[in-house]
């Protein structure tokens, strides 16, 4: 069960439920349809067999898996605290952030499997040590991912109100992180915040990380319509971050991710070639070509740009994107499917197809 430990982090990176996912399936679910026989074309083109595709991250990352592994096998937790004690919550906030939302998703995940005795190295973590900082990252983050796979339960606003005053001892063990405030967005989120509350913690994010991608997606599922504002309110805040960003961001690319919240209005193939995706299309081009390629959201951007280019019949440019992720395919859109291998695969095979019918053009 190793190999799909850390597929809800992925899934948690933008703050998603089960309803908003059920709903983007059905938006993907005509291309599905009648293309699952669609020639995997791993051999002809170099890209990775779909047995071998890694369902756990969106991209590479040795040192997070290993520190995972070692957890789930031996119970272990320090390598776990080892890693985020040195994921600098300054220069890398993305990357910590990622690891984070990874490293709860794994205890998450094993919890599920297991109740009562599953992610006991988290809980032996926070026991033995109350002050580490990472440790109270993570168990928040944790708690924000147990209450949001069961809206429905009873204790559902109990566990968030701990996530929220795990939040708070993260924050004072680690001033100038980022990361407690932006898991307190989904804690806002998930508890109904008012507008006004949820902006007085989007503030002190942004004060300490004022251009991190992944706190711009948590804050975008906010805005959404699906949630507590409305789908003009997400395109405007997607569209002045883009506008606000400097050179090397990747939030140029949140207009696109509020397009995807809102497939569910669009679902004709014209909607594709239309201008709304297109201009969306070419700003995730854009922040693509001009960001570090390291980043660590990068790999987020890159599939769900294959996505919309499939759709919108741009096969060129998806072989293009498929070319720099292929291999790892934890990330939206794939993470919201049934089957995410099968269905990256068969828009790999899609984008393929297409591109050898123009000609390779």
């Amino acid at each position: 069960m190793e190999y799909l430990f850390i597929l809800f982090a992925v899934v948690v990176i933008c703050g998603v439920l089960v309803v908003p996912a059920l709903r983007r399936r059905r938006a993907g679910q005509d291309v599905l349809q009648g293309h699952q026989a669609a020639v995997d074309p791993a051999g002809a083109y170099g890209f990775v067999p779909a047995e071998q595709l890694d369902v756990r991250l969106p991209g590479p990352d040795p040192q997070l898996l290993a520190a995972v592994e070692e957890a789930s096998r031996t119970q272990d937790w320090k390598p776990a605290a080892e890693l985020l004690t040195r994921t600098d919550a300054t220069t890398d906030a993305e990357l910590r952030w990622q690891r984070v939302q990874t490293l709860a998703g794994a205890a998450a995940h094993e919890l599920a499997q297991a109740p009562g005795t599953g992610g006991m190295w988290l809980r032996h973590w926070r026991v033995v040590a109350p002050k580490d900082a990472g440790g109270a990252a993570v168990q928040a983050e944790f708690l924000v991912q147990q209450a949001l796979r069961d809206p429905s339960s009873q204790d559902y606003r109990m566990i968030l109100e701990e996530a929220r005053t795990v939040c708070g001892e993260a924050a004072l063990l680690a001033p100038g992180d980022p990361v407690p405030y932006i898991v307190q967005l989904g804690v806002a989120r998930g508890l109904g915040a008012s507008e006004a509350e949820f902006q007085s913690v989007w503030e002190t994010v942004v004060s300490r990380a004022p251009h991190h991608m992944g706190a711009h997606l948590a804050a975008l599922r906010y805005w959404s319509a699906k949630w507590h504002g409305s789908r003009e309110q997400a395109d405007a805040f997607a569209r002045r971050a883009a506008a606000s960003a400097p050179s090397g961001s990747l939030l140029p690319a949140l207009p696109l991710f509020a397009v995807h919240d809102h497939l569910p209005d669009m679902l004709s193939r014209d909607a594709f070639l239309g201008t709304v995706v297109s201009e969306a299309i070419a700003g995730a081009q854009f922040a693509v070509a001009g960001a570090p390629a390291d980043h660590p959201v990068l790999p987020h951007v890159r599939h769900l740009l294959v996505w919309f280019l499939v759709r919108a019949e741009r096969y060129a440019e998806a072989m293009e994107q498929l070319r720099a992720v292929d291999g790892h395919i934890g990330a939206v859109p794939w993470s919201y499917e049934a089957d995410p291998v099968a269905a990256y695969a068969t828009y790999r095979a899609l984008a393929v197809a297409g591109w050898e019918q123009s000609g390779g053009r």
